[in-house]
């Protein structure tokens, strides 16, 4: 199996380097020139197989609404700031096809969107027409509180649909770890649930990417409330969720969280 041309016989670490302030996770924020070329260059040095850059933040639970054009700004300046230092594939973590575009044109490589297509009308036909692989995150309204991983299967779904429709070849799955936030049960065990249950999304024969670093839901399993503190509670869910499947792991923290795939990898060949 492969992913814009990255061989994925073996998990593979995919490295955040964010250009928006108002990031849940400050310490992630490059917001000058030369610190942000030193940080791509590290990460691809500690095993990092990709790159993805956020121009601004997803998270669910900050305001995060920011002038398009401010996004574009800062997501074709980070793109052409890094690309000609990296040889890995980079990823642009946005939900307009507008910004797709610009950081397609500027160097960046895959289209990473947490609304799983479904947010931007144009941005499927924008993957289509520069034949970029997508990442699509589960996305929807959540009605069955009961099963959160057939609930995330069945947004996947629905997104591999419209990635069909449009022709797009590469695509992977992400199970939106941090969210999806019901009132009950707690986001916490809803995301834990989908960890623990992992493996049911290779029914789906699509690389597997997981993005747990430092989130929130780690912080309230382990009464971490700064993001800075959470890094034994992420490498901890990344070696479970390499141990259940995970094709490619985001982090913010790529050498560290390399070895724990790595245990995770091996380990997980003795298994029945």
């Amino acid at each position: 199996m492969k992913f814009a041309g990255i061989d994925l016989s073996e998990p593979k670490i995919m490295g955040v380097i964010n250009v928006s302030p108002e990031s849940f996770y400050k310490g992630s924020v490059r917001n000058d020139e030369d610190k942000l070329i030193e940080t791509a260059v590290k990460m691809v040095k500690h095993g990092a197989s990709f790159i993805d850059i956020g121009a601004k933040s997803t998270a669910p639970y900050l305001e995060t609404q920011i002038p398009l054009e401010e996004e574009v700004r800062r997501a074709v300046w980070a793109i052409k700031t890094i690309r000609e230092h990296v040889e890995v594939p980079i990823s642009i973590d946005t939900t307009s096809a507008r910004v797709a575009e610009e950081v397609l044109n500027a160097g960046a490589n895959i289209i990473n969107d947490v609304t799983g297509l479904k947010g931007d009308p144009e941005m499927a036909q924008i993957a289509s027409e520069y034949n970029a692989p997508v990442i699509v995150c589960a996305h929807g309204e959540v009605k069955n509180l009961s099963d959160p991983i057939h609930t995330v299967m069945d947004f996947l779904q629905e997104s591999l649909v419209i990635a069909e429709k449009h022709g797009i070849e590469e695509v992977a799955v992400d199970p939106a770890i941090g969210f999806l936030r019901p009132e009950w049960p707690p986001w916490y065990e809803w995301d834990s649930k989908v960890i623990a249950n992992l493996n049911m999304l290779k029914i789906f024969g699509k690389p597997i990417l997981v993005g747990v670093s430092r989130k929130s839901f780690i912080g309230a399993i382990t009464g971490r409330k700064d993001p800075n503190e959470r890094l034994p509670g992420s490498l901890s869910a990344t070696a479970i969720a390499g141990f259940n499947g995970a094709n490619i792991i985001r982090t913010h923290d790529v050498k560290e969280t390399l070895d724990a795939v790595r245990m995770a990898e091996f380990i997980r060949r003795f298994a029945p």
